[in-house]
């Protein structure tokens, strides 16, 4: 019961996202890709002192990507950048409601990391985030779920 909705709750943010667009003016803008299943996502955030004010994402990519940015979008509003330095994993795991598999990982925390490399001029995955990818049987597999 709980399973189905959270993905409702997830496929509601795909479809309908939340804080998608572009931010005509801006302080950090940051873009990368998930080299696994080719989610694309960029973020533009203006800042009020320190605090994020306003953020938009923007790209394409599966569902998890999409949602979790959605998802993710209201509660980074209001944090500092040192708050946003401290996130990880379980803060998208939490916002989501789901633990993400291996292969659905970096799909989940893409949009945390171009948040990060926006505020921090950092492209590394969040903390949390496997060293080492699936292997490429895996890859093709989600590819083919896609």
């Amino acid at each position: 019961m709980m399973d189905q909705l959270y993905r409702e709750f997830i496929l509601d943010h795909y479809k309908n996202p939340r804080n998608f667009g572009d931010l005509e003016t801006r302080d950090a803008e940051f873009h990368d890709r998930n080299p696994l299943c080719g989610d694309e996502m960029g973020v533009h955030i203006k800042l009020e002192g320190d605090r994020i004010a306003d953020l938009r994402f923007h790209g394409t990519g599966c569902a998890i990507s999409q949602a979790t940015a959605s998802i993710i979008s209201d509660e980074l509003k209001g944090k500092t950048v040192a708050e946003v330095a401290g996130l990880d994993r379980s803060f998208v795991a939490e916002e989501i409601g789901i633990e993400l598999s291996p292969t659905r990982l970096k799909c989940g925390l893409l949009s945390l990391k171009v948040v990060q490399g926006a505020l921090l001029g950092t492209d590394e995955w969040p903390t949390g985030t496997p060293d080492e990818d699936p292997d490429e049987a895996e890859v093709a597999r989600l590819r083919n779920e896609i």
